[in-house]
């Protein structure tokens, strides 16, 4: 498609000179750009395609980046980064990846955060409506923020603050039925009812907090954003506008398969057929899910949790057969915490599930709510790990959040059958709060039976029996050290190679035992150090005759940096780990 119009826009001002016939030219190119770039590369296909006509009329009507506009989760501005001076990274191929998959205020002065969690947009807006009242400011402040991103607290708390701002805030919410999954919770049965009646229903959720409201029944209707955003433009009250929008617009499998096209992998839009193969193999998610379906088909009192992300936490198998054992709390991993602790209190089997990134929102509630009462939940944290993720989904900070904790014990597995028995110990005990850290790996079978008891608590495996070097290496990393552990073997040093198992505590006796024939431990985990598992080991032998070497994460933001260059820059590879050994065995023999 030969791009006409947006050829010729390189800022939103190019675009106040349009009719409107060329907005809507501009509108389908926008998405056929779309379409075309995020199937080639993978990325947030749906929630973008629905944006794109709200976007063009926000920066038709307001005047960016003077007026400000505060994406929730963010992971809908593709249209806003064309519109912005960053078309390219989406129309030239050599450009893709050149720009962030959500805000970065790095990249242009029309984003004002980088986010990429959800819930946070209005939060955020009521700050910077704030700073311009009392800075004397006149601009508008624009928060949008989708359906599914009202389930989360902070955007209560957002709503009730701005409602009582008195001064100019404007709350796009962009309602298209949807989350990543479906939605849930009875916030949806008013916007539901707000749909069928265009706005016009007494019970209505955002006039009772005191927000004047406007309703817009097509959301993808280019003349009717527009009109509706230059009736509120310069407002001088807080207002929320709903508007109704179809996700994955323009893409009729996306229209259709809302959740599956919310973030795609690269596809070939002809044949449909993925650009990226997997192996067939099975995963620890797909390990988790079956575990859970065949425990709760013979336990009724196990309730899995989920706060809105089922697909990739493996809760997809209960979700759809045992409805009734299945909780999707929506994106509120507060409640889903507090919610397991009361489940559990009442004898009740919780099996929360979240990814590592996500759960940094529940530190309260991990602490309050669950650990300080002992209240026997089992929590799965997956995606923990060094990764080359985004800055805004690092999944390295797990470790000292929740290790942390009294009362909690965090396990780290290294083999598939490790796994299901700690899932199993941890489901069935009723002493301590449980959390597992899955492997996030390819899926390591021994075929060894694995007792699924650890309620010898803190008590590591030798696996190999050694001299001078003892490697201690954690969960996915335990796979590391066995090849560190092959490799010295090969320059004649026997090491011994150890499996904590256990994240929160150390086995004294185990460790006392090293002192007698042993000069260096090193240490070995997917995660930051500040705060974690070398970090204690280091603290034990602090006041001993032994030299400690702690490898991992450094703690710092990365962004979108390849694991190749993380693992290089933390020395956690086989020759850097081997190079740092020799170099600390040499020191001692000077």
């Amino acid at each position: 498609m030969e791009l006409s119009i947006l050829n010729n826009i390189n800022e939103p001002s190019d675009l106040k000179s349009l009719s409107k016939d060329e907005l809507n030219l501009l509108s389908s190119e926008i998405r056929n750009v779309l379409i075309k770039k995020v199937s080639s590369t993978g990325g947030h296909f749906g929630p973008n395609l629905g944006m794109v006509e709200a976007t063009i009329a926000l920066h038709y009507v307001f005047n960016s980046p003077v007026d400000k506009f505060v994406y929730d989760v963010s992971h809908q501005t593709y249209p806003h980064k064309i519109l912005t001076g960053r078309k390219e990274a989406f129309i030239n191929p050599e450009k893709f990846g050149t720009v962030a998959g959500y805000t970065s205020p790095k990249e242009s002065e029309h984003d004002f955060f980088t986010i990429g969690h959800t819930s946070t947009s209005i939060s955020l807006a009521c700050g910077l409506a704030k700073g311009r009242d009392v800075k004397g400011g006149n601009e508008n402040i624009v928060a949008i923020i989708g359906d599914g991103s009202l389930s989360g607290g902070e955007a209560y708390e957002g709503l009730n603050n701005a409602a009582v701002l008195g001064s100019n805030i404007i709350i796009l919410v962009n309602d298209n039925d949807m989350s990543i999954a479906e939605n849930h919770g009875g916030l949806y049965q008013n916007l539901a009812l707000l749909r069928e009646t265009e706005g016009k229903a007494e019970n209505n959720f955002f006039k009772t907090l005191g927000l004047d409201y406007y309703f817009i029944k097509d959301g993808n209707n280019l003349e009717l954003l527009i009109e509706i955003f230059e009736k509120v433009k310069n407002i001088d009250h807080p207002v929320v506008i709903h508007m109704q929008t179809i996700k994955g617009k323009g893409y009729e499998d996306a229209e259709v398969n809302k959740e599956s096209f919310h973030w795609v992998m690269p596809f070939d839009l002809e044949t449909k057929e993925p650009l990226v193969k997997f192996e067939s193999s099975e995963s620890y998610t797909d390990i988790t899910g079956k575990f859970l379906l065949e425990k709760a088909r013979k336990d009724k009192s196990i309730v899995a949790i989920n706060a809105a992300t089922p697909g990739i936490v493996g809760v997809n198998p209960i979700r759809y057969e045992l409805k009734d054992q299945y909780v999707d709390v929506g994106i509120a991993e507060e409640h889903a915490i507090a919610l397991a602790s009361g489940i559990a209190k009442r004898g009740g089997k919780p099996v929360v599930s979240f990814l590592s990134s996500f759960i940094q929102r529940t530190y309260d509630q991990l602490s309050q709510d669950l650990a300080i009462n002992n209240n026997p939940a089992l929590i799965m944290v997956h995606g923990g790990g060094i990764t080359a993720s985004d800055v805004t989904h690092l999944g390295v900070f797990d470790i000292p959040l929740i290790s942390n904790i009294p009362n909690i014990i965090y396990l780290a597995p290294t083999t598939k059958e490790e796994y299901i028995a700690m899932m199993e110990w941890g489901i069935e005990q009723d002493k301590h709060p449980v959390a597992i850290r899955v492997p996030r790996m390819n899926v390591v079978s021994t075929g060894d039976m694995v007792k699924a008891d650890f309620s010898e608590l803190n008590k590591y495996v030798k696996v190999e029996d050694g001299n001078e070097v003892a490697i201690l290496g954690l969960g996915s990393f335990y796979h590391l050290g066995a090849k560190v552990h092959e490799r010295l073997k090969e320059i004649g040093i026997n090491a011994t190679l150890i499996n904590p198992r256990f994240i929160t505590g150390v086995d004294e006796e185990l460790l006392t035992s090293l002192l007698d024939n042993h000069k260096v431990v090193i240490t070995l985990e997917d995660g930051v150090l500040d705060g974690g598992f070398g970090e204690m080991i280091s603290r034990f032998y602090s006041d001993k005759d032994i030299r400690v070497l702690n490898f991992g994460a450094t703690k710092e933001f990365t962004d979108s940096v390849s694991l190749e260059e993380l693992y290089k820059r933390y020395h956690l590879t086989k020759d850097l780990i081997i190079a740092d050994i020799k170099k600390v065995l040499e020191d001692i023999k000077l």
